[in-house]
């Protein structure tokens, strides 16, 4: 084969490789992109260690700690956030892999809470996609009625959910609105 024939064929191979290549690495990047990360900075399969140092310095609490079998929950207190009541941030195997916070806001109506309900499920729609229903419930059958919706947002290999939370016997109500990120 003359040498000018060769070069032809092998520089469209090449950069056939070469595109290749680059759709791969692409490809590789932006799989690691889509992924929800932690709050506060933190990555999936941080270790305990390292978020109890940074929890230490940004002045949290400890307020609780369980462990059963090969995972640790550790409860937080006094984390800077509006109506972020406590924090739950569960370890397999010594490795960051769930993030609860925990949102009460006591003078709250019912409409108040609904509102930051909405408020925070367009953010998260608008940042990952439209989440997925995973949750309508009212029970009416008790003394105590009780009222839970959820919405789920998973990208990649991990997920996010979204409560609300409600109980309430006159003149007791509680309600909450949890945000639970997720390494799957």
């Amino acid at each position: 084969m003359p040498y000018m024939i060769r070069a032809f064929v092998r520089q469209p191979m090449r950069a056939l490789f070469t595109m290749l290549g680059v759709c791969f690495l692409l490809t590789l990047s932006a799989q690691a992109a889509e992924e929800i990360p932690p709050p506060f900075g933190f990555r999936w399969n941080d270790p305990s260690l390292r978020v109890e140092r940074v929890l230490k310095g940004a002045k949290a609490k400890t307020v609780g700690r369980e462990h059963s079998g090969g995972t640790d929950v550790l409860t937080v207190e006094g984390l800077i956030h509006p109506g972020l009541k406590r924090t739950l941030f569960t370890f397999k195997s010594g490795l960051l892999n769930q993030v609860e916070l925990q949102y009460e806001y006591p003078d709250w109506s019912l409409e108040h809470y609904n509102s930051r309900m909405g408020e925070v499920r367009r953010y998260f729609d608008d940042k990952y996609g439209i989440g997925r229903l995973i949750s309508r419930g009212r029970d009416n059958e008790t003394e105590v009625i009780q009222t839970l919706v959820g919405y789920q947002w998973v990208v990649g290999k991990s997920a996010l959910e979204l409560f609300y939370f409600s109980a309430q016997k006159e003149p007791n109500v509680y309600r909450n609105i949890t945000v639970t990120y997720k390494s799957l």
